[in-house]
Protein backbone atom coordinates (compact mmCIF):
# COMPACT_ATOMS: atom_id res chain seq x y z
CA UNK A 1 0.00 0.00 0.00
CA UNK A 2 1.12 3.62 -0.86
CA UNK A 3 1.11 6.29 1.31
CA UNK A 4 -1.58 8.58 0.92
CA UNK A 5 -0.03 12.50 -0.52
CA UNK A 6 -2.31 15.19 -2.26
CA UNK A 7 0.66 14.46 -4.93
CA UNK A 8 -0.16 11.23 -5.45
CA UNK A 9 -4.19 11.76 -5.02
CA UNK A 10 -4.16 14.11 -7.93
CA UNK A 11 -1.66 11.79 -10.27
CA UNK A 12 -4.39 8.87 -9.44
CA UNK A 13 -7.29 10.81 -9.96
CA UNK A 14 -6.48 12.27 -13.66
CA UNK A 15 -6.93 8.75 -14.93
CA UNK A 16 -11.10 8.93 -15.22
CA UNK A 17 -12.22 5.60 -15.32
CA UNK A 18 -9.12 4.12 -13.48
CA UNK A 19 -9.96 1.76 -9.74
CA UNK A 20 -8.64 3.86 -7.15
CA UNK A 21 -5.57 2.35 -4.88
CA UNK A 22 -5.35 1.34 -1.39
CA UNK A 23 -3.15 3.29 0.69
CA UNK A 24 -2.50 3.47 4.50
CA UNK A 25 -4.23 6.12 6.21
CA UNK A 26 -5.15 6.91 9.91
CA UNK A 27 -9.15 5.61 10.81
CA UNK A 28 -8.65 2.51 8.44
CA UNK A 29 -8.96 -1.22 9.14
CA UNK A 30 -4.94 -1.46 8.28
CA UNK A 31 -4.06 1.43 10.42
CA UNK A 32 -6.56 -0.12 13.38
CA UNK A 33 -6.84 3.90 14.31
CA UNK A 34 -9.78 3.45 16.92
CA UNK A 35 -11.43 6.95 18.40
CA UNK A 36 -12.49 6.26 22.16
CA UNK A 37 -15.09 7.78 24.58
CA UNK A 38 -13.15 10.46 25.33
CA UNK A 39 -11.07 11.56 22.03
CA UNK A 40 -11.68 14.51 20.01
CA UNK A 41 -13.57 13.56 16.82
CA UNK A 42 -11.83 16.11 14.24
CA UNK A 43 -14.06 16.86 11.43
CA UNK A 44 -14.12 18.59 8.31
CA UNK A 45 -16.98 20.83 7.05
CA UNK A 46 -17.11 20.40 2.55
CA UNK A 47 -19.41 22.74 1.66
CA UNK A 48 -20.01 26.45 3.60
CA UNK A 49 -22.81 28.35 2.06
CA UNK A 50 -26.13 27.33 3.11
CA UNK A 51 -26.63 24.13 4.82
CA UNK A 52 -23.16 23.73 5.64
CA UNK A 53 -23.81 26.62 8.57
CA UNK A 54 -25.92 23.86 10.22
CA UNK A 55 -22.98 21.32 9.92
CA UNK A 56 -20.55 23.90 11.56
CA UNK A 57 -23.03 25.05 13.86
CA UNK A 58 -24.11 21.22 15.03
CA UNK A 59 -20.46 19.59 15.09
CA UNK A 60 -18.91 22.71 16.91
CA UNK A 61 -21.12 22.65 19.74
CA UNK A 62 -20.57 19.28 20.83
CA UNK A 63 -18.45 17.94 23.36
CA UNK A 64 -15.29 16.02 22.22
CA UNK A 65 -15.95 17.23 18.26
CA UNK A 66 -13.73 19.92 16.78
CA UNK A 67 -14.56 21.12 13.08
CA UNK A 68 -10.36 21.75 11.93
CA UNK A 69 -11.19 21.73 8.25
CA UNK A 70 -14.16 24.46 6.45
CA UNK A 71 -13.99 23.11 2.60
CA UNK A 72 -15.35 25.31 -0.03
CA UNK A 73 -14.00 26.73 -3.34
CA UNK A 74 -15.44 30.09 -2.23
CA UNK A 75 -13.13 31.33 -0.09
CA UNK A 76 -14.94 34.75 0.84
CA UNK A 77 -16.80 32.71 3.35
CA UNK A 78 -13.48 31.70 5.00
CA UNK A 79 -13.64 34.31 7.09
CA UNK A 80 -17.19 34.33 8.69
CA UNK A 81 -17.27 30.78 8.69
CA UNK A 82 -14.26 30.44 10.75
CA UNK A 83 -15.84 32.43 13.66
CA UNK A 84 -18.61 30.57 13.40
CA UNK A 85 -16.15 27.69 14.47
CA UNK A 86 -14.17 29.57 16.94
CA UNK A 87 -17.27 31.22 18.84
CA UNK A 88 -19.04 27.80 18.95
CA UNK A 89 -16.10 25.27 19.54
CA UNK A 90 -13.57 27.32 20.74
CA UNK A 91 -10.77 26.14 18.08
CA UNK A 92 -9.67 28.26 14.68
CA UNK A 93 -10.33 25.75 11.36
CA UNK A 94 -8.05 25.19 8.60
CA UNK A 95 -9.76 26.29 5.70
CA UNK A 96 -9.00 25.03 2.05
CA UNK A 97 -11.02 25.18 -1.14
CA UNK A 98 -9.67 21.79 -2.89
CA UNK A 99 -11.42 18.30 -0.53
CA UNK A 100 -8.29 16.96 -1.27
CA UNK A 101 -5.90 18.88 0.70
CA UNK A 102 -7.80 18.21 3.36
CA UNK A 103 -8.29 14.33 2.69
CA UNK A 104 -4.31 13.91 3.15
CA UNK A 105 -4.65 14.73 6.83
CA UNK A 106 -4.02 11.78 8.63
CA UNK A 107 -5.57 13.72 11.71
CA UNK A 108 -9.24 14.48 10.09
CA UNK A 109 -10.89 11.57 11.44
CA UNK A 110 -14.59 12.74 9.09
CA UNK A 111 -16.30 14.64 6.50
CA UNK A 112 -19.25 16.31 6.60
CA UNK A 113 -20.79 16.96 2.92
CA UNK A 114 -22.91 20.01 2.41
CA UNK A 115 -21.95 20.49 -1.37
CA UNK A 116 -23.91 20.90 -4.57
CA UNK A 117 -25.90 17.37 -5.46
CA UNK A 118 -22.82 16.99 -8.21
CA UNK A 119 -20.12 16.89 -5.68
CA UNK A 120 -21.83 14.29 -3.01
CA UNK A 121 -20.69 10.86 -4.05
CA UNK A 122 -17.12 11.80 -5.31
CA UNK A 123 -16.55 13.27 -1.69
CA UNK A 124 -18.30 10.38 -0.26
CA UNK A 125 -16.09 7.66 -2.06
CA UNK A 126 -13.01 9.83 -1.86
CA UNK A 127 -13.32 10.46 1.89
CA UNK A 128 -14.03 6.70 2.48
CA UNK A 129 -11.09 6.04 0.41
CA UNK A 130 -8.95 8.03 2.68
CA UNK A 131 -10.16 6.64 5.77
CA UNK A 132 -12.54 8.84 6.96
CA UNK A 133 -16.26 8.60 8.22
CA UNK A 134 -19.02 10.48 6.21
CA UNK A 135 -21.98 11.75 7.20
CA UNK A 136 -23.19 13.32 3.61
CA UNK A 137 -26.45 15.46 2.87
CA UNK A 138 -29.46 14.45 0.67
CA UNK A 139 -29.78 13.22 -1.65
CA UNK A 140 -26.30 11.44 -1.45
CA UNK A 141 -25.79 10.88 -4.91
CA UNK A 142 -26.59 12.70 -8.43
CA UNK A 143 -27.67 9.53 -10.06
CA UNK A 144 -28.09 6.12 -9.66
CA UNK A 145 -24.85 4.37 -10.16
CA UNK A 146 -23.21 6.71 -7.63
CA UNK A 147 -25.03 5.70 -4.81
CA UNK A 148 -24.35 2.41 -5.29
CA UNK A 149 -20.63 3.39 -5.48
CA UNK A 150 -20.77 5.08 -2.03
CA UNK A 151 -22.43 2.19 -0.46
CA UNK A 152 -19.30 0.10 -1.90
CA UNK A 153 -17.20 2.23 -0.44
CA UNK A 154 -18.47 2.38 2.88
CA UNK A 155 -18.63 -1.40 2.85
CA UNK A 156 -15.22 -2.30 1.66
CA UNK A 157 -13.22 0.35 3.96
CA UNK A 158 -15.19 -0.36 6.94
CA UNK A 159 -16.63 3.24 7.37
CA UNK A 160 -19.46 5.24 8.54
CA UNK A 161 -21.76 6.75 6.06
CA UNK A 162 -24.89 8.44 7.28
CA UNK A 163 -27.10 10.34 5.13
CA UNK A 164 -28.78 13.71 5.91
CA UNK A 165 -32.27 12.49 5.91
CA UNK A 166 -33.31 13.49 9.28
CA UNK A 167 -36.51 11.90 9.78
CA UNK A 168 -34.69 8.48 10.17
CA UNK A 169 -33.54 9.86 13.65
CA UNK A 170 -37.18 10.38 14.38
CA UNK A 171 -38.75 8.14 17.02
CA UNK A 172 -42.04 9.00 16.71
CA UNK A 173 -41.95 8.39 12.71
CA UNK A 174 -40.03 4.68 13.48
CA UNK A 175 -42.99 4.21 15.70
CA UNK A 176 -45.13 5.71 12.80
CA UNK A 177 -43.99 3.48 10.30
CA UNK A 178 -44.07 0.87 12.26
CA UNK A 179 -47.93 0.94 12.85
CA UNK A 180 -48.43 1.09 9.46
CA UNK A 181 -46.40 -2.21 8.76
CA UNK A 182 -47.92 -4.00 11.45
CA UNK A 183 -51.37 -4.00 9.57
CA UNK A 184 -52.96 -2.52 12.61
CA UNK A 185 -54.82 -0.08 10.07
CA UNK A 186 -55.21 -2.44 7.03
CA UNK A 187 -52.92 -3.52 4.88
CA UNK A 188 -50.88 -0.36 2.86
CA UNK A 189 -52.14 0.56 -0.73
CA UNK A 190 -50.40 3.54 -1.13
CA UNK A 191 -47.54 5.48 0.30
CA UNK A 192 -47.54 9.27 -0.64
CA UNK A 193 -45.46 12.17 -0.26
CA UNK A 194 -45.51 15.89 -0.60
CA UNK A 195 -43.17 17.89 -1.79
CA UNK A 196 -44.78 21.64 -2.13
CA UNK A 197 -42.40 24.32 -1.66
CA UNK A 198 -42.51 27.99 -3.28
CA UNK A 199 -40.07 27.06 -6.24
CA UNK A 200 -40.73 30.58 -8.71
CA UNK A 201 -39.24 31.46 -11.55
CA UNK A 202 -35.19 32.04 -11.04
CA UNK A 203 -35.21 34.32 -14.15
CA UNK A 204 -31.66 34.43 -16.39
CA UNK A 205 -28.65 35.50 -15.48
CA UNK A 206 -26.05 36.61 -18.37
CA UNK A 207 -22.90 34.22 -18.14
CA UNK A 208 -19.87 36.32 -17.23
CA UNK A 209 -16.62 35.40 -15.38
CA UNK A 210 -16.36 33.61 -12.17
CA UNK A 211 -15.73 35.97 -9.11
CA UNK A 212 -11.83 36.16 -7.87
CA UNK A 213 -12.16 34.18 -4.76
CA UNK A 214 -14.41 31.49 -6.34
CA UNK A 215 -12.15 28.05 -8.06
CA UNK A 216 -15.30 28.13 -10.49
CA UNK A 217 -13.34 24.45 -11.99
CA UNK A 218 -13.12 23.15 -8.85
CA UNK A 219 -16.98 24.40 -7.92
CA UNK A 220 -17.91 22.40 -11.54
CA UNK A 221 -15.78 18.93 -10.04
CA UNK A 222 -17.83 16.14 -12.13
CA UNK A 223 -20.04 18.85 -13.69
CA UNK A 224 -19.36 19.70 -17.32
CA UNK A 225 -17.44 22.11 -18.05
CA UNK A 226 -19.24 25.15 -18.60
CA UNK A 227 -19.59 29.15 -18.33
CA UNK A 228 -20.37 30.53 -15.10
CA UNK A 229 -23.58 32.76 -14.26
CA UNK A 230 -25.23 33.84 -11.31
CA UNK A 231 -27.89 31.56 -10.74
CA UNK A 232 -25.50 28.57 -10.11
CA UNK A 233 -23.86 30.05 -7.19
CA UNK A 234 -25.08 29.79 -4.55
CA UNK A 235 -28.57 27.84 -4.45
CA UNK A 236 -29.96 27.88 -8.07
CA UNK A 237 -27.46 24.87 -8.93
CA UNK A 238 -30.55 23.02 -7.57
CA UNK A 239 -32.63 23.58 -11.11
CA UNK A 240 -29.88 22.31 -13.41
CA UNK A 241 -29.15 18.84 -14.78
CA UNK A 242 -25.47 19.57 -14.00
CA UNK A 243 -25.62 19.74 -10.55
CA UNK A 244 -28.70 19.69 -9.07
CA UNK A 245 -32.04 16.69 -9.19
CA UNK A 246 -35.12 19.68 -9.14
CA UNK A 247 -36.79 19.67 -5.66
CA UNK A 248 -37.77 15.98 -5.91
CA UNK A 249 -34.36 15.52 -5.46
CA UNK A 250 -33.88 18.47 -2.76
CA UNK A 251 -36.65 18.85 -0.43
CA UNK A 252 -38.90 15.98 -1.78
CA UNK A 253 -35.69 13.27 -0.75
CA UNK A 254 -36.85 13.16 2.56
CA UNK A 255 -40.45 12.89 2.18
CA UNK A 256 -39.61 10.30 -0.66
CA UNK A 257 -37.47 8.43 2.18
CA UNK A 258 -40.43 8.27 4.27
CA UNK A 259 -43.00 6.97 1.66
CA UNK A 260 -40.29 4.18 1.01
CA UNK A 261 -39.69 3.54 4.36
CA UNK A 262 -43.73 2.66 4.98
CA UNK A 263 -43.34 -0.25 2.54
CA UNK A 264 -42.01 -2.62 4.07
CA UNK A 265 -39.01 -4.47 2.83
CA UNK A 266 -38.70 -1.78 -0.48
CA UNK A 267 -35.97 -1.62 -2.42
CA UNK A 268 -36.70 -0.06 -5.66
CA UNK A 269 -39.83 -0.42 -7.71
CA UNK A 270 -40.73 -3.04 -10.82
CA UNK A 271 -42.02 0.41 -12.70
CA UNK A 272 -42.01 4.32 -12.52
CA UNK A 273 -43.44 6.71 -14.52
CA UNK A 274 -43.16 10.49 -13.88
CA UNK A 275 -44.99 13.64 -15.62
CA UNK A 276 -44.91 17.35 -15.32
CA UNK A 277 -42.73 20.40 -16.50
CA UNK A 278 -41.32 23.69 -15.76
CA UNK A 279 -44.29 26.20 -15.28
CA UNK A 280 -44.22 29.90 -14.17
CA UNK A 281 -47.56 32.29 -14.74
CA UNK A 282 -47.55 35.70 -16.23
CA UNK A 283 -46.78 36.12 -20.10
CA UNK A 284 -42.76 37.70 -19.73
CA UNK A 285 -41.80 34.78 -17.53
CA UNK A 286 -43.24 31.50 -18.45
CA UNK A 287 -39.46 30.37 -19.09
CA UNK A 288 -36.52 30.86 -17.13
CA UNK A 289 -33.31 29.69 -17.22
CA UNK A 290 -33.99 26.86 -14.63
CA UNK A 291 -34.26 23.23 -15.96
CA UNK A 292 -36.20 20.81 -13.49
CA UNK A 293 -39.69 20.11 -13.35
CA UNK A 294 -40.63 22.70 -10.89
CA UNK A 295 -44.32 20.74 -10.99
CA UNK A 296 -43.83 16.90 -10.96
CA UNK A 297 -46.23 13.67 -10.26
CA UNK A 298 -44.43 10.29 -10.25
CA UNK A 299 -45.56 7.06 -9.18
CA UNK A 300 -43.44 3.71 -8.45
CA UNK A 301 -44.90 0.16 -8.41
CA UNK A 302 -43.70 -1.62 -5.74
CA UNK A 303 -45.93 -5.19 -6.90
CA UNK A 304 -49.82 -4.47 -4.90
CA UNK A 305 -48.62 -1.24 -3.44
CA UNK A 306 -47.65 1.90 -5.06
CA UNK A 307 -45.49 5.11 -4.09
CA UNK A 308 -47.03 8.41 -5.39
CA UNK A 309 -44.86 11.36 -5.03
CA UNK A 310 -46.20 15.39 -5.56
CA UNK A 311 -43.63 17.84 -6.23
CA UNK A 312 -45.30 21.25 -6.60
CA UNK A 313 -43.56 24.40 -6.49
CA UNK A 314 -46.40 27.21 -7.30
CA UNK A 315 -47.86 27.34 -4.25
CA UNK A 316 -47.93 29.97 -1.30
CA UNK A 317 -47.23 33.00 -3.08
CA UNK A 318 -49.18 36.22 -2.19
CA UNK A 319 -49.54 37.22 -5.74
CA UNK A 320 -51.74 34.57 -6.45
CA UNK A 321 -53.79 34.26 -3.58
CA UNK A 322 -55.38 31.46 -4.83
CA UNK A 323 -52.43 29.31 -5.21
CA UNK A 324 -52.54 26.40 -2.88
CA UNK A 325 -50.44 26.18 0.87
CA UNK A 326 -47.24 24.67 0.93
CA UNK A 327 -46.98 21.21 1.86
CA UNK A 328 -44.46 18.81 2.94
CA UNK A 329 -45.72 15.59 4.39
CA UNK A 330 -46.44 12.15 4.28
CA UNK A 331 -50.46 9.96 4.02
CA UNK A 332 -50.91 6.26 3.76
CA UNK A 333 -53.79 4.73 2.06
CA UNK A 334 -54.88 1.20 3.54
CA UNK A 335 -57.51 -1.35 2.86
CA UNK A 336 -59.35 0.37 5.78
CA UNK A 337 -58.37 4.26 5.44
CA UNK A 338 -56.17 6.72 5.37
CA UNK A 339 -53.11 7.61 8.17
CA UNK A 340 -52.49 11.42 7.86
CA UNK A 341 -49.80 12.58 10.67
CA UNK A 342 -50.99 10.75 13.52
CA UNK A 343 -54.47 10.43 13.10
CA UNK A 344 -56.34 7.43 11.27
CA UNK A 345 -59.14 8.09 9.30
CA UNK A 346 -61.59 4.58 8.93
CA UNK A 347 -62.67 4.36 5.84
CA UNK A 348 -66.21 3.08 6.77
CA UNK A 349 -66.95 6.95 8.50
CA UNK A 350 -66.04 6.03 12.04
CA UNK A 351 -64.20 8.09 14.22
CA UNK A 352 -61.19 9.08 14.21
CA UNK A 353 -58.24 7.57 16.37
CA UNK A 354 -54.91 8.31 17.09
CA UNK A 355 -52.41 6.40 15.60
CA UNK A 356 -50.41 3.83 17.95
CA UNK A 357 -46.95 1.64 17.33
CA UNK A 358 -44.68 -0.12 19.34
CA UNK A 359 -41.87 2.26 20.34
CA UNK A 360 -38.83 2.09 18.13
CA UNK A 361 -35.41 2.33 18.34
CA UNK A 362 -33.41 5.39 16.97
CA UNK A 363 -29.65 6.47 18.56
CA UNK A 364 -30.45 9.43 20.44
CA UNK A 365 -28.89 12.58 19.12
CA UNK A 366 -30.70 13.47 16.18
CA UNK A 367 -28.64 12.92 12.35
CA UNK A 368 -25.60 14.60 13.51
CA UNK A 369 -25.26 13.28 16.85
CA UNK A 370 -26.07 9.84 16.22
CA UNK A 371 -23.55 10.15 13.46
CA UNK A 372 -20.69 10.96 15.79
CA UNK A 373 -22.40 8.17 18.07
CA UNK A 374 -21.50 5.09 15.83
CA UNK A 375 -18.35 6.89 14.46
CA UNK A 376 -16.92 6.46 18.06
CA UNK A 377 -18.95 3.19 18.62
CA UNK A 378 -18.00 1.51 15.00
CA UNK A 379 -21.56 -0.40 15.59
CA UNK A 380 -23.86 -0.09 12.45
CA UNK A 381 -26.89 -0.27 14.33
CA UNK A 382 -26.44 3.03 15.54
CA UNK A 383 -26.51 4.38 12.32
CA UNK A 384 -30.17 5.76 11.76
CA UNK A 385 -29.49 6.48 8.03
CA UNK A 386 -26.63 4.11 6.63
CA UNK A 387 -25.54 4.08 2.89
CA UNK A 388 -27.75 1.40 1.59
CA UNK A 389 -30.91 3.24 2.91
CA UNK A 390 -29.63 6.55 1.33
CA UNK A 391 -28.72 4.73 -1.86
CA UNK A 392 -32.82 3.88 -2.50
CA UNK A 393 -34.45 6.47 -1.04
CA UNK A 394 -32.17 9.30 -3.60
CA UNK A 395 -32.42 6.67 -6.35
CA UNK A 396 -36.05 6.91 -6.60
CA UNK A 397 -35.58 10.63 -7.36
CA UNK A 398 -33.28 9.69 -10.01
CA UNK A 399 -36.15 7.50 -11.68
CA UNK A 400 -38.54 10.06 -11.69
CA UNK A 401 -36.42 12.63 -13.62
CA UNK A 402 -35.02 9.63 -15.74
CA UNK A 403 -38.46 9.37 -17.28
CA UNK A 404 -39.36 12.80 -17.28
CA UNK A 405 -36.23 13.76 -19.46
CA UNK A 406 -37.27 10.97 -21.53
CA UNK A 407 -40.94 12.17 -22.16
CA UNK A 408 -42.80 14.02 -24.63
CA UNK A 409 -45.19 16.48 -24.55
CA UNK A 410 -49.01 16.21 -23.75
CA UNK A 411 -51.87 17.96 -23.89
CA UNK A 412 -53.58 18.31 -20.68
CA UNK A 413 -57.21 17.84 -22.08
CA UNK A 414 -56.00 14.28 -23.59
CA UNK A 415 -56.54 11.91 -21.04
CA UNK A 416 -52.94 9.66 -20.61
CA UNK A 417 -53.37 6.18 -20.37
CA UNK A 418 -49.63 6.00 -18.11
CA UNK A 419 -52.15 7.72 -15.15
CA UNK A 420 -54.78 4.49 -15.30
CA UNK A 421 -57.51 4.66 -12.91
CA UNK A 422 -55.72 4.59 -9.34
CA UNK A 423 -58.05 6.96 -7.46
CA UNK A 424 -54.86 8.67 -5.49
CA UNK A 425 -53.06 9.18 -8.82
CA UNK A 426 -55.77 10.51 -10.61
CA UNK A 427 -56.89 12.87 -8.02
CA UNK A 428 -53.04 13.84 -7.48
CA UNK A 429 -52.97 14.96 -11.58
CA UNK A 430 -56.03 17.06 -10.78
CA UNK A 431 -54.59 18.45 -7.89
CA UNK A 432 -51.79 19.43 -10.45
CA UNK A 433 -54.04 20.78 -12.80
CA UNK A 434 -55.90 22.71 -10.12
CA UNK A 435 -52.57 23.99 -9.07
CA UNK A 436 -51.48 25.66 -12.33
CA UNK A 437 -54.82 27.08 -12.91
CA UNK A 438 -54.89 28.67 -9.41
CA UNK A 439 -51.76 30.97 -10.61
CA UNK A 440 -53.32 31.68 -14.25
CA UNK A 441 -51.94 29.05 -16.13
CA UNK A 442 -54.12 28.46 -18.97
CA UNK A 443 -54.36 24.32 -19.77
CA UNK A 444 -55.71 24.75 -23.09
CA UNK A 445 -52.63 26.78 -24.32
CA UNK A 446 -50.38 24.87 -22.32
CA UNK A 447 -48.81 21.53 -22.73
CA UNK A 448 -46.88 19.30 -19.93
CA UNK A 449 -44.00 16.37 -20.16
CA UNK A 450 -45.61 12.76 -20.03
CA UNK A 451 -42.28 10.88 -18.83
CA UNK A 452 -41.72 7.27 -20.33
CA UNK A 453 -42.95 4.74 -18.62
CA UNK A 454 -39.78 2.46 -17.44
CA UNK A 455 -39.62 -1.19 -16.40
CA UNK A 456 -36.63 -1.51 -13.61
CA UNK A 457 -34.98 -4.88 -12.43
CA UNK A 458 -34.48 -4.22 -8.66
CA UNK A 459 -31.44 -6.12 -8.39
CA UNK A 460 -29.25 -5.30 -11.31
CA UNK A 461 -30.35 -1.63 -10.45
CA UNK A 462 -30.87 -1.26 -14.76
CA UNK A 463 -34.14 -0.11 -16.88
CA UNK A 464 -35.24 -3.33 -18.91
CA UNK A 465 -35.02 -2.98 -22.51
CA UNK A 466 -34.44 0.65 -22.51
CA UNK A 467 -30.58 1.71 -23.51
CA UNK A 468 -31.40 4.86 -23.37
CA UNK A 469 -33.13 5.21 -20.11
CA UNK A 470 -29.72 3.04 -18.92
CA UNK A 471 -27.65 5.61 -20.05
CA UNK A 472 -29.19 8.29 -17.68
CA UNK A 473 -28.19 6.02 -14.81
CA UNK A 474 -24.69 7.92 -14.97
CA UNK A 475 -22.89 10.47 -16.08
CA UNK A 476 -19.64 11.15 -18.14
CA UNK A 477 -17.22 12.64 -15.56
CA UNK A 478 -15.20 15.33 -16.28
CA UNK A 479 -10.90 14.17 -14.99
CA UNK A 480 -10.16 14.33 -12.71
CA UNK A 481 -13.28 14.27 -10.74
CA UNK A 482 -14.46 10.79 -11.35
CA UNK A 483 -16.54 8.15 -8.98
CA UNK A 484 -14.54 5.04 -10.13
CA UNK A 485 -16.01 2.49 -11.20
CA UNK A 486 -14.16 0.14 -8.77
CA UNK A 487 -13.84 2.04 -5.50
Amino acid sequence: MSKFTRRNFLKTTAAASAAFPLFTVAGTKASGKVIGANDTIRIGVAGIHGRGTAHIGEFAKMEKVDVTYLIDPDSSLFESRSGQVKSKGGNTPKCVQDIRQALEDDNLDAVSVATCNHWHSLITVWACQAGKDVYVEKPMSHNMFEGRQCVAAANKYGRVVQHGTQQRSSGGRASQIAAIQSGKYGKLLVSKGYCCKPRWSIGFKPTKPAPADLDFNLWLGPAPEQPFHGNLVHYNWHWFWDTGNGDTGNQGVHEMDVARWAIKGSTLPNRVWSLGGRFAPGEKDLQDQGETPNMQLAVYEYGDVLLVFETRGLVDNKRYPKAPPRNVSNEYYTTEGKIVGSTFYPKNGGDPVRVEGESAHVTPGGAFGSFIAAVRSRDPQDQNCNAEVAHYSSALCHLANISFRLGEPARFDAKAKTIGDNKVVVDAFETVKENLQAVDIKLAETTYTLGRTLELNPKTEKFIGDDEANQLLTRNYRAPFVVPTEV
